[in-house]
Parts: C-alpha cells; structure tokens; sequence
C-alpha cells in the first residue's frame, strides 16, 4: 500500500478547539457521498481518495480508465487493446506509466528496464467491480513513494469482501462480450473472495483486435481495516491483434480508412501471475504494515510504426519480448506521541525490489523473425529507507516533513559484450508539507519536495548503438532527479461540496527514456512544468452528484537547444465533468463529458494535435432487489477524433524507395457504441 493514511494517526480539531494537542483523540474520516473527506488528514490540495461507489457511477471502455476517476488524468490507447496504456497528466505524456507511479494492493505496477518502455504499466488484468477504492497523490512530496512518483501516484486497493455476490454478462457492438463471477464466502474465521472475467473485444477496425482477456483472482483476509492480514492470487492472460497509429496522409487521400491498418500482423500477447500478502496490527499508539509480493509478467509485442521506411522489402515491423519477475517487500511503523510538547507522528519504512529481466528487440516480417537488434539479461535490485513525521504545532498548523534515500544496483548482461557492465547509483529526497487551517473545514497547503524517476538499466552500461556497433553511444545516469513546488487550498465548508484549488512547479534535470522502439538511449533535456488544478465535487440532492475537473499545465525544456522549447506530446488543458444520479426509484443514470486538450507534437511547436471531446454515459434499472440491467454508451457523439498523435517520418509501400515523409500519425478514437450488461447478486 502506498498511502500513508493507512498507517498514519493524524491528529485534527478545528481551529477553535482548546490547545491541548497531546489529547487530541484519533479521528475516522469521514465520508460525504462518495468521495471522502480529507480536510484534516491531506498534506497537500491534490491528495485524496475515489471510492468504490464513485468508481461504479463511471463508464469505462478499458480497465485502466478506472484512473480517469484522478481528477486531470488521461487514458488513452495508441495500439491494440491489451497493450499496456498510454497516460496523460500535469504536462506530461506520461508514455506506458513513467512518473506515475501505480501500485495494487501494495505490489508495483510500473516494470523497470523494459523491452517497450521505461515505467511499463499494464493495468489490463484489472477486475474493476473489485477495486474499493483508489488513493492518489501528485508530485513529489511524500516520503513513502520513490520511483516513478514525479507526476503523481496511484494506488488501487481491492476489496476483501464484497456486499453481495456478482454474477454478470454483457454483450455489445464490435464483438465484445464479457462474464463476470465472483463472491466473497465466510470461511474459517475469515473470507475467502473470489473472482473470474472472461472478456473478448474487436473493437471498430476493420483488422479486429481480437482482444482475449482473462482474469482470476483468489484472495483469504481475516481482522479488520486496524488488525488484518490477507493473501491473493492472480491471474491474467491476453491476446490481441493491434491496429496501431496510420499516416494522416493516407487517410486525406482516401488510400486508408479511419479504422484500417497498415500491417495486419501487428500485435501481441501478454500475461501476469502474482503472489501477494500484507499483515497490518495496530494499537497502543502504534501501527505496523508489511507488505510483500512475487509477481511473473510476460510480454511478446509486434509492431511497426514506420511501415517501409528501413526495410523496403521486408517492412519495418519489430518484436518486443520481456520476460520477468519481480520479488518486493514494503514495512512500515508508526508511533504517536509527542514531539516539544506537540502531538506529532513518526512513520519509519524500508521497501525493497528485484527484478530478474530477460529482454529482447527483433527484426520481424508478420511475426516471423528475421534478425536481433538486441538481447539482455538485466538483475536490477533496489531499496529505500524513509522517515516521515506529521506535527500538530497549534490547532491550525501541523507540517508533514520526510526524508527518503534510495540505492539502486544494475547488472546488464547483453549479446554485445561492449554493451554489458555494472552500475550503481544513490539519491537522497527530502519533502516538506506545511498545513494551515484558520477556519474549519478549510486548509491552506504549501509543498516542497524533491523525487526521481530511474531509467533503463540498459542505459546506464551501453556503450555501442546496438543497431549499429561502429556507433558509439553516450551512457546515462541511472536516476533523474525532479524538484517541486505547490500551493493549495481545500475547502469543505458546506455539506455535500469539497473543492480544491493548487498551482505547481516541477523541474526534472533530465527526461531521459530508453526508447525500446529503437534499442538505444537518448538523452533527454532537462525540463520544467508549471499549472494549476481545480476539482470540485457537489451533492446537491441525494440523488444527484457532480464532479468537476479542470487542469492546465504549461510544459517547457529548459535548455536553449535551438529545435524549440515546447516538450512533444505534453498535454495542456483537461477537464472532465460527471453527473451520476442515484436513489430514483429503480433507477440510475451517469453521464461523464471527458475533454483531452491540443498538445505540441514537435519541439517548435509548428504542428499541434487536435483537442478530443467525448461524452459517455450509462442507464441503469433495477428488476429486482438482486438484479439489474444497464446500458452503458461511448463517444455518444460519434466525434471523428483521435486518442492518440504523433509527428515522425515514415514511408509507405507505394512512395519512392529512400523517401521519408515527416507526417501526423494518429490512432482514432472508437467509434459510438453500446454494451448492455445483466447483473444479479446473491
């Protein structure tokens, strides 16, 4: 778990109460609706928690848009539907996860050093109906989270034990179909909850995805959300055929189609097999968690982006396989007491992570291997220690201070020898969080902070292009610092309504990336983002909640390199607004309008993606106590737009041999469809 919350004793009043810190009693939060109130326990304006009852109201296409619930985060898809997604938030195009930082149920999401990309966030094996809640935070201003944490974090948590049985199927346009079981039985002195999704998806192309998810999982929990421990299996398996992005060129002159694709063969096929276990004790002012986990992931990827720009005769496709497993540990304890007089907290924790890797990038012609461009086998091994200390210094002002140092230790052992090596690298990252609330219900927030981001092993020993070995190529350092500032203000004065208001600076020193498209490392610039965020949620009737969503980021490289400033991809305006109704007789109702704002796709800002705007929505009625039908609709205005851009040159079967055509290409977004699903609960 990455949230500290679940460990920390925070001590709160409101502003008017008597100074007598040391007797402050330990509060519960509270929940208003279904988004939890944070005035009192937040350290920052963009710290908090989406329930699952908010997650049910929401339409979600993939599993991974369940993170769409963090208010000002994108989802969004360039390739076919079991690849690991693509994430937008606070300026940056966040890529497959890097500087989010994504946990489940404690264990890491974000796969370090792999064969696609650095950060690797394959959320497809989520169940959603299981998650009971998802905590986040953004910047880098808690101790407790390391690597990838720059932009922000997401932890989701899945439930021990259901209210009521699931037994559920759906079916819809473009092939999909999707079962659902699952229930949580007494057993023993605890529960044993359990869970089957059987899912298949065409989606609009006209080469289906032929998408083929499934997922399990197995999980016994016994005590309490203070005394508790639990244990859980999963399993996910997935195949799919991909459409990935196609030259806006060849759409303009009618020689493709929106949905068509260019090389049929692209695609892939992935799973996840994890073990995982967490014990929680609490009492006598102190707390204890420990969390460890073993997790196995496979990945065989086919693409091709450039189609016959390298090889004329054979195409440009290309197989990217990782295969791992990772092994980590998380432990924390807190004690409560008092620090010169002042009720304070100090949370201590150790986490540790070992990935065994084996990766690979091939020359491929539909999936058949032609030659390697590289093999590897990394062990990357990290730890961290951290203290956090939480301080009411008067009824209206605490401070959230911490400390966190992490080692990192790379063995590269690659198929060129010049390119195999050792490194190791350390960085220390101090945080500091001042809270002020002269009113109750009402904080003021300013935050400090700094974090990092690690790169690719491979990264920190090459020494030669692997594509090219008369090359030499430049090595990086194995972790990129990030530094930030933020000031907020939360409000919850009146009932049923939470607002907050932040504006933020980061800096990053450098956003180096391994780019596994090509097997190589660039150096990235060094870079700076600077916006402001406003969320505000509103229960106006029992019936009726509205959640509103604004974001702006202003993204710049920081270097005076004459190919431009702006920073490609790096998303500005976002904005998001979802109107659920419940508790009108037998029915229910959402609707969510979802805005993804214009981006720079070159360094000089010349050529410029459209905005996206899409409307979802769902409508449900209840037949019986135990049984309910739902219709669910996406892109309701049939917007023609594009999910994802991107500005490179390519070439295609028939343009002249040795061209290069610098061009938009672009991966739409799914045409308007319906997917009608039939739940009962027992």
């Amino acid at each position: 778990m990455t949230v500290v919350s679940a460990l920390m004793v925070i001590f709160t009043q409101p502003a008017h109460a008597e100074n007598k810190e040391e007797e402050q009693p330990l509060i519960t939060v509270t929940v208003q609706g279904s988004r939890e109130n944070k005035t009192g326990v937040a350290s920052s304006a963009n710290t908090g928690t989406v329930t699952g009852e908010q997650l049910a109201a929401r339409t979600v296409y993939r599993a991974a848009e369940v993170l769409e619930a963090v208010p000002g985060l994108i989802v969004s898809q360039h390739s076919g539907e079991g690849k690991a997604n693509q994430f937008y938030l606070r300026g940056f195009n966040l890529d497959h996860g890097t500087d989010l930082r994504t946990s489940v149920d404690g264990m890491l999401v974000n796969q370090r050093s792999h064969g696609h990309g650095q950060g690797w966030t394959d959320l497809n094996f989520l169940i959603p109906e299981l998650i009971s809640k998802v905590e986040y935070r953004k910047g880098p201003y808690y101790a407790p989270e390391g690597d990838f944490a720059s932009a922000g974090t997401a932890a989701i948590i899945y439930a021990d034990q259901l209210e009521q049985g699931i037994a559920s199927i759906g079916v819809g346009q473009n092939g999909f179909r999707r079962g659902l079981l699952a229930d949580s039985p007494e057993v023993g002195d605890g529960r044993l909850l359990y869970a089957l999704e059987m899912l298949n998806n065409d989606g609009p192309f006209t080469a289906p995805d032929a998408y083929r998810k499934r997922s399990a999982v197995l999980r016994y929990s016994e005590g309490n959300e203070g005394n508790q421990f639990h244990v859980s299996l999963m399993a996910y398996r997935g195949q799919w055929n991909a459409t990935d992005q196609i030259p806006q060129r060849a759409v303009s002159s009618g020689a493709l189609g929106r949905f068509d694709t260019i090389d049929t063969t692209d695609g892939g096929n992935s799973h996840r097999y994890s073990l995982s276990g967490a014990w929680q004790r609490s009492g006598g002012g102190t707390s204890s968690l420990v969390n460890a986990y073993l997790v196995h992931n496979e990945l065989d990827l086919y693409s091709n982006f450039t189609y016959f720009l390298d090889d004329p005769v054979n195409g440009d496709q290309f197989n990217q396989q990782d295969r791992r497993t990772s092994l980590g540990l998380q432990a924390r304890h807190a004690l409560t007491g008092s620090l010169s007089g002042h009720a304070s907290e100090t949370v201590f924790g150790v986490q540790a992570e070992s990935d065994n890797i084996f990766n690979g990038l091939f020359n491929t012609v539909a999936r058949r291997r032609l030659a390697a461009t590289r093999a590897d086998h990394i062990v990357e091994t990290s730890a961290a220690v951290f203290m956090e200390n939480t301080t009411r210094w008067s009824p209206a002002f605490r401070t959230v201070a911490g400390i966190r140092a992490d080692a990192y230790r790379f063995r590269v052992d690659s198929d060129n020898p010049l390119n195999s090596g050792k490194a190791r690298d350390g960085i220390v990252s101090p945080k500091l969080n001042l809270i002020y609330a002269p009113h109750a219900r009402t904080e003021y927030y300013l935050n400090l902070g700094t974090g990092f981001h690690s790169n690719d092993a491979r990264g920190t020993t090459i020494r030669v292009d692997p594509k090219d070995p008369a090359t030499p190529a430049d090595r990086v350092p194995a972790l990129a610092r990030s530094r930030g500032i933020e000031a907020g203000v939360r409000s919850e004065i009146l009932p049923g309504m939470q607002s907050s208001l932040s504006v933020y600076q980061l800096n990053l020193d450098s956003e180096l990336v391994f780019v596994g498209d090509a097997g190589n490392t660039e150096a990235g610039r060094p870079s700076r983002r600077s916006g402001f965020e406003f969320n505000h949620y509103y229960k106006p009737a029992k019936w009726l909640t509205i959640d509103t969503d604004l974001a702006y980021a202003r993204a710049r490289f920081t270097d005076g390199d004459p190919a431009g400033r702006h920073i490609p991809g790096a998303v500005e305006g976002v904005a998001s607004v979802a109107l659920a109704i419940d508790n009108v007789g037998p029915y229910t109702a959402a609707l969510q309008l979802r805005y993804f704002g214009s981006r720079p796709l070159i360094e000089d800002n010349s050529v410029r993606s459209r905005s996206t705007a899409t409307v979802n929505g769902r409508i449900g009625y209840r037949i019986t106590p135990t049984l309910r039908i739902e219709l669910e609709g996406f892109n309701l205005t049939n917007r023609r737009a594009s999910a994802i851009d991107y500005y490179y040159e390519s070439r295609l079967a028939d343009e002249p041999i040795g061209s290069a055509t610098a061009d938009i290409h672009f991966h739409p977004i799914e045409s308007r469809s319906f997917r009608l699903f039939l739940t009962a609960n027992f």
